[in-house]
């Protein structure tokens, strides 16, 4: 069977228990990257937090420097010249009440949503339907905002959301399988750069303890933190 050649030939090329230089592990990532559609290169970041802790929980965004690889749609709740703006960035939907009915019916063509911060009396109605999909905006990421241009450009250049797990890991988008690897490295170090800077006061000992890579059906493969000065 096919499938069990790929594993197969994933088990000759990856050693079990060994963190691979983070060039060496984004190629063979790419390698293994075989599916009929892009797959998506996701890394996973163990951060020495106790998500247990309210302030410990870290959340934020990234503009990647090269774009995920994906098309981005983006809906707007503003009205009056916010709504021109986001309209003239490039934003895909934009509405104010009459957009909160679309949702209500549950249309949801957007992978983005952006509000100012007068919408959100709106918006706050849709917390059931937008949350569970990930789609809330939240000031903690800028997509709720008074520069509503700025936040529409932001997504529709590749801006990805973090925020840890009940395990303190994030994950998180750094390009697709046909991006080189240098375009790969650089959007990875920009995630790494703001990982960094949202590092909690209260975060005690080593912040990155461990590094994954991998693609949309692909396995993990652990990076040499040192590779990445992480």
């Amino acid at each position: 069977m096919a499938e069990s050649k790929r594993k197969r030939v994933i088990r000759e090329k990856v050693e079990a228990g060994k963190a691979y230089d983070i060039n060496e592990a984004l190629g063979l990532v790419k390698e293994f990257a075989t599916a009929k559609f892009p797959e998506s290169i996701d890394i996973s970041v163990n951060l020495g937090v106790d998500p247990r802790k309210s302030d410990q929980v870290v959340r934020g965004s990234t503009v990647l420097p090269n774009g995920t690889g994906k098309s981005v749609r983006v809906a707007v709740f503003a009205q009056g010249d916010n709504a021109e703006k986001a309209k003239a960035a490039g934003a895909d939907i934009v509405g104010f009440e009459d957009l909160a009915e679309t949702v209500k019916k549950g249309e949801l063509n957007f992978d983005v949503v952006i509000a100012t911060p007068d919408a959100m009396r709106v918006v706050g109605q849709l917390g059931q339907i937008l949350g569970p999909r990930g789609l809330m905006p939240n000031p903690k990421v800028g997509t709720v905002t008074a520069d509503v241009e700025n936040a529409v450009q932001n997504a529709k250049a590749g801006q990805v959301r973090y925020r840890t797990d009940k395990a303190g890991i994030i994950h998180c988008p750094i390009g697709r399988a046909d991006f080189e690897v240098p375009a790969l490295m650089e959007n990875l170090h920009s995630l790494l750069a703001d990982l960094h800077k949202a590092k909690p006061a209260s975060a005690k000992g080593q912040y990155v303890k461990k590094l994954t890579v991998s693609s949309t059906m692909g396995p993990g493969i652990a990076v040499d933190r040192a590779s990445v000065d992480a």
